[in-house]
């Protein structure tokens, strides 16, 4: 039937039911034919009326239906509720129609056995018509449900094409702004390095008191600049990921007693009060030893710039369960830490936003970064003034 144009099947339906029509009403003028003659024409007669309103029943499905899109998730349930309220609408009528029409029959003329005949007609067609419906329901279920797999599988598809693509966008723009910082910090180093070079100079020659002052504040800040360029370079790097680690066993507490001693003169003038409290049980790690350093520098240093003044920073190291090294270390601030702990990791981010200590804002931003490349873990906690971070690693790291 597909390959029948739409005007021949209205054609071929109507001819086809008017032919059964036709071959059932001539049907009883055949009786003295034969009782297979009466048959034949009974049963080509309910096939051919049966096959026009099929044909015509597609039709008017086809043009209801034609611009139906699939855009909701309940047009399955729409189109069972509504071919199920079709078929309860039809046979309602067509029984009521068809009882009354026999009621009338009956009362006018008497028992006639014509009535059986066109009785036994109907519920041939009404089983056709119920067929009918019932495949029409899976034609259309079967439809709806490829359309709504192709819109999802569509969606899907444009979801991770645009999932893609904010990726590729994302990380295009880290990567040129990794190399825009470490272009202009490699290109601001040399600069740096001559004002330095000019400043000791300048230092060597003979200057009044009120000028020398003046130099040594240039070359502090010159120093701050370079320390600051410095830390900016070393993100940029670790950010990328475009860092080399030389793995070594060491320990901890060794390491840590190591960078009090160097931070001693530092110490000293923050009048603040180191306190250490080292775990009894294995602290080695085997990882990068300079990188593991600078994060902890950077914690301690920290610490002493935004403590407040006269209070005590803890340094504290314990095993955890599962073989995992904590680094603890716990200050008081000297100001209301009014932030978010996602804020203050980011970059540039300061937690004294009165800027009444110094600091860029890149110490926990590094340490964060450093973590991550080493394998570690580093978090934060904020508790009224007390401030904490912490460090995690696995012991034995391999």
């Amino acid at each position: 039937m597909e390959y029948i144009p739409d005007t021949e099947k209205k054609v071929l339906a109507l001819f086809s039911m008017a032919i059964g029509l036709y071959m059932l009403y001539s049907s009883l003028d055949r009786i003295a034919d034969g009782w297979w003659v009466e048959n034949f024409s009974f049963l080509f007669g309910n096939i051919g009326f049966a096959y026009g309103v099929v044909s015509l029943l597609r039709e008017v499905w086809k043009r209801k239906y034609k611009d139906w899109e699939t855009m909701e998730d309940e047009l399955y349930t729409k189109w069972k509720t509504l071919c199920i309220n079709w078929e309860k609408y039809f046979l309602i009528i067509a029984v009521s129609l068809f009882e009354i029409l026999g009621f009338f029959i009956r009362n006018t003329f008497g028992h006639m056995w014509e009535w059986d005949y066109f009785y036994f007609a109907f519920l041939i067609q009404l089983v056709v018509f119920q067929v009918n419906l019932l495949y029409l329901m899976r034609d259309k279920l079967e439809l709806v449900m490829a359309q709504m797999e192709g819109i999802n599988s569509k969606r899907v598809a444009e979801a991770l094409a645009i999932e893609k693509q904010s990726l590729e966008k994302v990380s295009r723009s880290d990567k040129l702004r990794v190399e825009l910082i470490t272009n202009v910090s490699h290109d601001l180093k040399t600069p740096l390095t001559s004002v330095v070079g000019y400043l000791e100079l300048i230092k060597k020659e003979e200057l009044s008191d009120v000028v020398r002052d003046y130099v040594d504040v240039i070359a502090e800040r010159v120093e701050k600049l370079k320390e600051m360029i410095g830390s900016l370079f070393s993100l940029a790097k670790a950010s990328s990921g475009n860092i080399e680690l030389h793995m070594e066993k060491f320990e901890v507490n060794r390491l840590l007693e190591q960078i009090l001693a160097d931070m001693k003169d530092k110490i000293d003038e923050s009048t603040l009060e180191v306190v250490t409290q080292y775990t009894k049980e294995n602290s080695e790690l085997i990882t990068d030893n300079m990188y593991f350093y600078r994060i902890c520098q950077n914690l301690i240093e920290n610490a002493l710039k935004y403590s407040a003044k006269g209070t005590r920073v803890f340094v504290k190291t314990c095993v955890k369960e599962e073989n995992k090294l904590c680094l603890e270390i716990t200050n008081t601030a000297g100001y209301l830490m009014d932030f978010k702990k996602e804020d203050i990791l980011e970059r540039f981010a300061r937690a004294d936003q009165a800027r009444n200590t110094e600091g860029n804002g890149l110490g926990l931003a590094i340490v964060s970064t450093y973590a991550n490349a080493l394998g570690g873990e580093f978090d934060i906690q904020v508790d009224c003034d007390q401030f904490k971070a912490w460090l995690i690693f696995p012991i034995n790291q391999k």
